[in-house]
């Protein structure tokens, strides 16, 4: 191959790549949808579910519809089953940095109750992750959970109230109870009467909408 030939090719190659990169094309780049960033545990995590047949796909779902904006949002599902609130607070400043959300959804404290961990704790996390997402730029929704007085009356409505108090001094929207309208109903959850099963997505889903979706500007 002669000499101009090689050059000519190189030139080619090079043009090629820069096309492929986006660089220099002049074409517009695909647009980034804000991100709606779900940090649970197994409430939130399909726990026991058929695949995408939870509340946050379904909430995925509903955005995807032209009644709701038409997939204006994307939807980003962190959530873990048996997460506490610390390991979500550790886990949280990595998810602001690489999903940049708009609005934070956070579902965690159940764990803590069933492990008994103090109550100081639990208001101290949620705090921090609360306060840090609103740091982020983000708009936050908090969701609440109930707990069977196993510990004792006084843990149990400490608990209970613990997202209340801080959603109101953090100003953040809240869900006072994810399971609302349905908690005592046993055909409602799993074998281990724990974790809500299919049917009860849509309940869920309902119950966090009309918080939610103030918070899609």
């Amino acid at each position: 191959m002669s000499r101009i030939r090689l050059a000519a090719s190189r030139a080619i190659l090079a043009i090629a790549a820069l096309l492929l990169c986006g660089i220099g094309s002049g074409a517009p780049r695909g647009e980034v949808r804000p991100s709606i960033l779900v940090l649970g545990d197994s409430l939130s995590s399909e726990y026991g579910l058929p695949r995408d047949t939870g509340w946050v796909k379904l909430l995925a779902d509903r955005l995807a519809s032209a009644a709701a904006g038409g997939g204006k949002y994307s939807v980003v599902n962190a959530s873990i089953s048996g997460e506490t609130t610390s390991g979500g607070r550790t886990r949280l400043p990595a998810l602001l940095a690489q999903h940049r959300p708009a609005v934070v959804v956070i579902e965690l404290g159940s764990n803590d109750a069933l492990r008994g961990l103090p109550l100081a704790e639990l208001r101290d996390n949620l705090r921090e992750m609360v306060a840090a997402s609103r740091a982020s730029g983000a708009r936050v929704l908090l969701i609440g959970m109930r707990i069977p007085p196993n510990y004792g009356r006084d843990y149990a409505d400490l608990f209970a109230a613990t997202f209340a108090e801080i959603a109101r001094a953090q100003k953040a929207a809240l869900v006072p109870f994810l399971l609302e309208g349905f908690a005592d109903r046993l055909d409602y959850f799993q074998a281990d009467r724990m974790h809500p099963n299919e049917r009860a997505q849509k309940l869920m889903l309902d119950t966090v909408w009309p918080k939610l979706r103030p918070l899609l500007k």
